[in-house]
């Protein structure tokens, strides 16, 4: 589960900070409800033609990588936060429609 590639605590800077690209990661968890309507939007986003090549989209479980989920202070699931430039940009916390997903990303790029 989770959507976009999987990302753990050992692959997270090479994978987001060090991306040349925005990434937006999906901290997720298996028991969360919320993050399973989430996961197929962002999927479908992944795969969305206006997006192609200029955003990527990573997931990360928290219950498995707790460094990056304390390190980025992670208390809410799904929490979405763009990384741009090896920082974080932006966050929202819970489900959201895919239109606002995508205006979302949008604002990173």
């Amino acid at each position: 589960m989770g959507a976009g590639k999987p990302v753990t605590d050992a692959s997270f800077v090479s994978d987001v900070l060090q991306s040349d690209k925005p990434v937006l990661v999906d901290f997720w968890a298996e028991w969360c409800a919320p993050c399973k309507k989430v996961d197929p939007l962002l999927n479908e986003l992944a795969n969305d033609p206006d997006l192609a090549g200029q955003v990527e989209i990573v997931s990360i479980n928290i219950d498995e990588n707790p460094e990056t989920t304390r390190a980025y202070q992670i208390m809410s699931v799904p929490t979405l936060t763009i990384f741009k430039g090896g920082e974080p940009f932006n966050s929202v916390i819970g489900a959201k429609p895919k239109s606002a997903l995508k205006s979302f990303l949008e604002s990173a790029i």
